[in-house]
């Protein structure tokens, strides 16, 4: 299954409106498109008050690569994917927030 990317606001404004899981490193909000096309979208966006541009950039390089790595698998088709990323999120071991990813798709999917 192939990622795209969110890349206009006003695709973040309408996945606003999905479901929420929040996690101790980051908040998942899943919105299912209805456009009959099974591409899972994935945005990503750590706002200032998490740190420096260092901090953030360096979450958002994780959260690329925890997304690349769970949402083939267990992510669900033709729905929008934003991570919000947290305070606690660098610190947290990668391990942890994969298994934080997982459940919170299972969270979202029941």
């Amino acid at each position: 299954m192939s990622l795209g990317r969110l890349t206009q606001r006003k695709d973040y404004l309408a996945a606003n409106a999905g479901k929420r899981a929040p996690m101790p490193g980051f908040v998942l909000i899943v919105h299912a498109r209805n456009d009959a096309d099974p591409v899972m979208r994935v945005g990503i966006t750590v706002s200032k008050k998490v740190g420096n541009a260092v901090i953030r950039n360096r979450m958002k390089r994780r959260f690329r690569a925890l997304a690349r790595e769970v949402l083939p698998e267990a992510g669900l088709p033709g729905a929008d994917h934003v991570l919000i990323g947290r305070n606690g999120g660098i610190e947290r071991p990668f391990d942890e927030l994969r298994a934080e990813l997982v459940k919170a798709l299972g969270k979202v999917k029941r």
